[in-house]
């Protein structure tokens, strides 16, 4: 089920995206997000600071999302967004 992700980069700029969980077009709302997405894409990624790791893919909602997490500044993530683990401790 798609979601919305506001977030920042580094340099200030902003973005609002959907993740659609589809392999041909994952990231929605703009280029420079989904590029970074499909520059990581089959890469490894954490899903939170202990893991699991998983390789990046369009159709993997978690994974997208975890990139946006990772290389980014994410400000907020609408309903039905993958939640991130929780850190025991």
């Amino acid at each position: 089920m798609p979601f919305t992700v506001t977030g920042a980069f580094d340099d200030g700029a902003t973005y609002t995206v959907q993740i659609t969980g589809r392999s041909d077009r994952p990231v929605i709302g703009s280029r420079r997000a989904a590029a970074l997405v499909e520059l990581h894409q089959g890469g490894p990624i954490l899903l939170s600071p202990t893991g699991p790791r998983r390789s990046v893919a369009g159709d993997d909602e978690a994974t997208v999302l975890a990139v946006l997490r990772e290389y980014t500044h994410v400000v907020e993530e609408g309903p039905g967004a993958p939640r991130k683990a929780r850190i025991p401790g």
